[in-house]
């Protein structure tokens, strides 16, 4: 089997490839694919010492021509970002100056990355379904991974979306009850990036009330939110749910610091140098801090379940198809599936009160309207979505972010040029 990974130049890739090494003994090739020819070379040739330190006999290679690495590919992981971490920086930047939070997958910082990458992602995907296997599925791990994942399934891709959120969730659930991760299975649902954790279900008992009461305190300091809003909800919000529920104390700490990606770039910086070392063969420790915890399990795992069909579950971005009646069909949810060769269907999700299902509901109108506004640009387009979005909402703020938006990624995005 071979896999062709887009991005495969990405300072994340070793984690990928780490992962493939030690869990999956079927693949015979791995193409990295990525234009920075240079820092390519470097991280292809960590990649195939990796594969060799594990014993693992399929072979790594990379390239930067887009249509002979998707060639003849079973699988397609997108991990791409357009712009850098440089783009990333003015995600997470320019829309403080409005007081609104500044991040590159939710808010206005989320609509711009989403504007400059659906474009491509979908060029790509375009390009595999001329030249990459029958029946290829492309995973796209890159974000905004619910718009990414629509906007795939709207131009009529055999895709899924992927996020670490659930399978991170998992493995600190399993360690807290002191059970296998295997044994653990989420009730976990939402959108990308705005999902909650409602049951931890191990051997048909639920044990979320357990770990509420037991580890509440510690819970809450890993999302990143007061003990008081997981009593409330009586669930477990993702990380990202703090840019909702505490936005104005996010934003007044995003102020006072450098910004995620202005870190990331500095420790990139560091790991090209460590990756570059021939005597390297193992991930660094620094790679830890780079984020996309368990990413690797998570690719796997699901790449497998396609594959082979075995029915296994992974919290995956799908089609709504009813799962959540009070959103419609087309839109993308993020939710337990049962996953085989035919795709991912949804385990069945017990009604979600209006605590959740109106936060739910607003930011999936505004996915509705930003992937419109990436598939067939126009200033009008990028007003309208930010005006949707929960975290904007008012004319002025949507017509200054708007304005900004489009100053800052001229150079990506022809139609504001």
């Amino acid at each position: 089997m071979k896999i062709a990974v887009v991005g495969g130049g990405s300072t994340y890739t070793p984690e990928l490839i780490d992962g493939f090494a030690r869990l999956d003994a079927d693949i015979t090739e791995l193409t990295l694919i990525d234009p920075a020819a240079e820092r390519l070379d470097v991280i292809g040739r960590l990649a195939a010492r990796i594969m060799r330190r594990h014993g693992h006999p399929g072979r790594v290679t990379w390239t930067s021509d887009l249509d002979a690495g998707l060639t003849d590919a079973d699988a397609v992981i997108i991990q791409l970002r357009v712009g850098g971490q440089a783009a990333r920086i003015s995600d997470e930047t320019f829309p403080l100056d409005c007081g609104c939070v500044g991040q590159e997958t939710t808010g206005a910082g989320g609509l711009a990355k989403a504007l400059r990458t659906i474009p491509v992602v979908l060029d790509v995907a375009r390009r595999a379904r001329l030249r990459a296997a029958p029946g290829a599925w492309i995973v796209n791990f890159t974000n905004p991974t619910g718009l990414l994942t629509r906007a795939l399934l709207d131009d009529g891709h055999r895709a899924v979306g992927l996020c670490n959120v659930a399978i991170g969730f998992q493995r600190r659930f399993a360690a807290l009850l002191d059970v296998a991760p295997e044994q653990v299975t989420l009730d976990h649902v939402g959108l990308n990036h705005l999902t909650w954790a409602r049951g931890v279900r191990v051997g048909g008992a639920d044990r979320l009330p357990e770990l509420l009461e037991r580890h509440l305190d510690t819970l809450a300091a890993h999302v990143g939110l007061p003990p008081e809003i997981l009593t409330a909800l009586d669930c477990v919000p993702s990380y990202y749910l703090r840019y909702f529920y505490g936005h104005d104390r996010v934003v007044a700490e995003q102020r006072g610091t450098p910004s995620r990606g202005q870190q990331v770039a500095a420790m990139e910086r560091t790991l090209l140098e460590l990756y570059a070392d021939p005597n390297l063969d193992t991930k660094p420790e620094l790679l830890a801090q780079r984020g996309g915890a368990y990413y690797s399990e998570a690719a796997v795992g699901l790449i497998g379940s396609l594959r082979r069909g075995d029915g296994a579950v992974h919290a995956v971005n799908v089609r709504n198809d009813g799962t959540l009646p009070f959103l419609p069909d087309e839109a993308v949810i993020e939710v337990s599936c049962r996953v085989d060769e035919d795709g991912a269907a949804p385990l069945p999700v017990r009604p979600v009160g209006p605590h959740l299902s109106g936060l739910i509901a607003h930011v999936s109108g505004y996915e509705e309207l930003a992937v419109q506004a990436a598939v067939h640009g126009g200033r009008e387009r990028v007003y309208q979505a930010l005006l949707a979005h929960p975290l904007v909402g008012q004319h002025e703020l949507a017509t200054g972010l708007a304005d900004r938006l489009l100053a800052e990624n001229a150079a990506h995005l022809g139609w504001a040029a």
